[in-house]
């Protein structure tokens, strides 16, 4: 039984991983459509090609009807199909690639923030210290340590946008988390996110009126984007919730940002710092001690 959930909870870390990788990948993707096309559009048309891309992993999968889950369900999807996402592209028109894929570590902090206050899970001391090692290497990257040239007032509207619809996927992941235990992810997937980009859509197109006009150059990058960095990346995310817990899923799936960094310095050719090297670093370190049994203790 205890290497049945070894076995588990090592295929819990490889998922979050791979979530990380494709997700790091979005805002390089997504940066060039976001000057083209509406971002509640393609916020629609990309939560659209996640549930279908789902559809046959859950179809198979009945969704147990109670007023708990109902509640539940709808929940996730108002905050993770529809507030964060819409927010995330808006944010994104002003926003570089790399600024963009460090704010997500936002979804990080949330996350652990409410998984430890409002749904009691609980760190040992060596998963306290992967944390601080993991933040830390958040705030080197996101500041180069250079703290006197930042406000409040000095960052854009925008950006809050971006760190607002990080708190909506952190409400998101720990109400999936609860919903997880009794129902097929996939089908928690598909269902949000069917939800989501249904009523972006009927928004985008019958409220806002916004035109449906999209490149042919772009089609191809967002369906790479709605299958890889959200269906395929959403889908290991929330396997890596169901086997080792939000705290430790969302610490590791924070790594997102390196990977983020890297493509977009390979793909926009982005300048990545010594300092964003040292971070990086400093959180792969710390992810690794989050790995370690004696990190989280009472999960839930």
């Amino acid at each position: 039984m205890r290497l049945k959930q070894l076995g588990s909870a090592r295929m819990g870390y490889i998922f979050v991983i791979l979530s990380a990788v494709m997700f790091g990948s979005v805002s390089t993707l997504a940066k060039p459509i976001v000057s083209t096309l509406n971002p509640l559009l393609l916020s629609s048309i990309i939560y659209l090609i996640v549930s279908a891309t789902l559809s046959p992993l859950a179809q198979k999968k009945p969704f147990p009807k109670s007023k708990k889950n109902y509640t539940l369900i709808l929940t996730i999807a108002v905050c993770g199909s529809i507030l964060a996402p819409s927010m995330y592209f808006v944010g994104l028109e002003h926003a570089s690639a790399s600024d963009a894929a460090l704010i997500a570590n936002g979804e990080t902090f949330f996350s652990v923030l409410l998984a430890i206050v409002f749904f009691k899970e609980r760190l040992g001391k060596i998963g306290y210290l992967a944390t601080v090692m993991i933040f830390a290497g958040i705030i080197i990257v996101t500041t180069d340590l250079d703290f006197s040239s930042i406000t409040l007032q000095q960052i854009h509207y925008k950006d809050w946008l971006l760190i607002l619809s990080m708190f909506f996927w952190g409400i998101d992941n720990n109400l999936s988390r609860i919903l997880a235990r009794t129902i097929n992810v996939a089908k928690i997937a598909q269902i949000k996110t069917g939800i989501g980009g249904a009523t972006l859509f009927v928004f985008a197109v019958f409220v806002y009126q916004v035109p449906i006009q999209i490149e042919a150059s772009s089609i191809p990058a967002i369906i790479i984007l709605g299958v890889f960095g959200f269906a395929a990346s959403l889908y290991f995310f929330m396997l890596g919730l169901n086997r080792i817990g939000t705290v430790r899923t969302s610490l590791i799936f924070s790594s997102s940002s390196v990977f983020g960094l890297v493509s977009a310095a390979i793909f926009l050719h982005e300048i990545i710092s010594w300092y964003q090297v040292v971070a990086a670093t400093v959180m792969i370190l710390g992810m690794y001690l989050m790995n370690r049994k004696e990190s989280v203790i009472n999960p839930v």
